[in-house]
């Protein structure tokens, strides 16, 4: 077998497993690695402005493909600017592996120009992580990486390679799968418990689906099968934000996402259920309120493939460890085989019926103001029958968009949950892009949070990416406004956007379209502009300041104790906090 340097056996590694696009930043400690790259063409190199950028283009690409991600930086700085993205991924399950650079092994631990400890600092925010020394290793522990990231619940890996490693020389590796010997995650689900499960469901008066981003990391199998389980049962199905897309938004039987912006009939079935199926969804604080009054009558059963997620926020009365598209095909085939009828479940709709007629996500449509729930309703309406990629930043726009913004299919709606990271929605709409670069990507934004990672217009110039920014502009931190308006007395610290770019001209500066929307009978037409333009826009939608998002529940309060509109808000408002609330 003929010698390569170790730089030569990765690039050879990531193209037998199929990897097609790499987002990256080159620094000294990688540059054999981007020798290689240049001597090939199989492998597409995407150049980001920011490392961080490219641990979110990652993700969006991996969320909306279901393909790993990977991200290719240098040493020191680059490897610490990655690591949000890689918390990122970690809290939302996301599967990429992270390469990165490192001084020569010889130099490790000396304080070395941007040496950092990667493995270190990566040891706690990563599925796994490898410090490579030998380049006769790095076939395998490439291999072993993708299968780690990918299998089980997926998320980030990273591999940290001395340029050392780089350079020297091994014997060509084989290109036999390999599989980490002690890491074999439960896919199949113990068929009794299955059995038990149908059972519950068949017997169960008030039963509820409480499916999350497991069910669309499973692939588009598992969406169509929690469909046909929830036609079966004829049971309510709620997400997480994670799980948006998974269940038809369009089916009567959804009620909405759940949790502390989610939707009154929601909360209340999930409050007052006799048993909840989870699937795929893991129990977080965002969901579940106050604890100790979650769903205080239900039975729960739990499908997660994730062992250490069983029992760690909420007790279940049966826990079933599988992959969840698996275990929903086993339950179909349980119940087809137990002949279950669908359950008559009349009364339980007719209260969560009561619950719907509250018509909580209706807001006051004013006509001298654009109110920020229009605007994404306005955005819904124009593009429900393109089938588009929506990405978010962190913040109201995202609780507003995934209030108002409906989805049917899986793998459309891409933000950031578990960490909550500002900066993500503009660098995952580009990995988004260019996964599937014939659909319609659209950011939407917020002012605020679209500066973290602006300087990725540049990114989608480059590549020309036909990517959509739709900011809603209110010139607040919207969400920490917000929060200091409803509990320390509308003391707003630090929360007003007061030096805002002009982002039309910012847009234009970087070769993009740019539209300013900033009144009710301006909407639906900049909205259309956006959409029939060819390249990238960025739409600057001035809406209402001072709009909360409602309905909530507040911190460390319960299901039941919901705020619906800002009549409920307790303290003192201004005037024109209550006008606009």
């Amino acid at each position: 077998m003929s010698e390569k340097s170790g730089a030569d056996i990765l690039i050879e590694v990531l193209t037998d497993l199929g990897v097609e696009v790499v987002f990256g930043y080159p620094g000294g400690a990688v540059l054999p690695i981007y020798d290689a790259l240049f001597k090939q063409d199989a492998i597409k190199h995407i150049l980001v402005r920011h490392e961080q950028a490219a641990t979110h283009a990652a993700e969006g690409y991996a969320r909306s493909t279901g393909k790993p991600g990977v991200v290719l930086v240098t040493s020191g700085p680059g490897a610490t600017n990655a690591v949000t993205g890689i918390t990122d991924a970690l809290m939302d399950s996301i599967p990429m592996v992270v390469i990165t650079g490192q001084v020569p092994t010889g130099l490790i631990g000396t304080d070395a120009f941007q040496e950092a400890d990667t493995v270190g600092i990566t040891r706690h925010c990563s599925k796994h992580n490898y410090l490579v020394k030998n380049p006769a290793q790095l076939a395998s522990v490439v291999r072993e990486a993708f299968h780690i990231a990918t299998a089980g619940r997926p998320g980030p890996v990273v591999i940290d390679i001395p340029k050392d490693v780089q350079v020297a020389t091994a014997q060509e590796r084989s290109n036999a799968p390999i599989r980490h010997k002690a890491y074999a995650p439960q896919v199949k689900a113990d068929p009794a418990r299955i059995e038990e499960a149908v059972d519950m469901l068949a017997a169960a008066e008030r039963p509820i689906f409480y499916t999350g981003g497991g069910i669309i990391n499973s692939g588009p199998e598992a969406s169509r099968l929690l469909r046909e389980l929830a036609a079966l049962t004829g049971a309510p199905v709620t997400s997480t934000l994670m799980g948006l897309g998974a269940f038809p938004a369009s089916s009567p039987q959804w009620v909405g996402m759940l949790g502390m912006h989610g939707t009154y009939e929601a909360n209340l079935a999930m409050n007052q259920a006799d048993l909840i199926i989870a699937l795929g969804a893991r129990f977080d604080d965002r969901v579940t309120g106050r604890l100790d009054a979650f769903s205080p009558n239900s039975r729960k059963v739990h499908v997660d493939i994730d062992r250490s997620s069983i029992n760690k926020n909420v007790r279940v009365d049966l826990p079933i460890i599988a992959d969840v598209g698996s275990a929903l095909a086993d339950m179909i085939e349980a119940w087809k085989r137990r002949k279950h009828p669908t359950p008559d479940l009349a009364e339980w709709w007719n209260r969560i019926e009561g619950w719907r007629a509250v018509r909580c996500l209706d807001f006051e449509d004013r006509k001298d103001v654009i109110m920020p729930q229009r605007a994404i309703r306005a955005l819904w309406e124009a593009t429900k029958d393109k089938a588009p990629v929506i990405t978010t930043e962190v913040g109201q726009h995202q609780m507003w968009a995934a209030q108002h913004f409906d989805f049917d299919d899986p793998n459309k709606w891409l933000t950031s949950g578990g960490l909550g990271t500002m900066g993500y929605g503009l660098p995952a709409a580009i990995g988004a892009q260019l996964g599937n670069p014939d659909a319609l990507v659209i950011d939407i934004a917020g002012e605020a949070s679209i500066q973290m990672n602006i300087q990725e217009l540049g990114t989608a110039t480059q590549y020309r990416l036909p990517v959509k920014i739709f900011i809603l502009n209110n010139e607040y931190m919207g969400m920490v406004r917000q929060w200091q308006q409803l509990t320390y007395q509308s003391r707003y610290s630090e929360s007003y956007s007061d030096a805002l770019p002009d982002f039309v001209k910012l847009a234009e500066a970087y070769g993009w379209k740019g539209i300013l929307i900033e009144t009710p009978d301006q909407l639906d037409a900049g909205i259309a502009e956006m959409i029939a333009h060819d390249g990238p826009v960025m739409v600057d939608c001035r809406v209402a300041k001072l709009a909360n998002c409602f309905p909530m529940i507040p911190s460390g309060a319960a299901h039941t104790e919901m705020i619906l509109q800002s009549a409920q808000v307790s303290g003192e408002m201004d005037d024109e906090a209550k006008a606009l609330v």
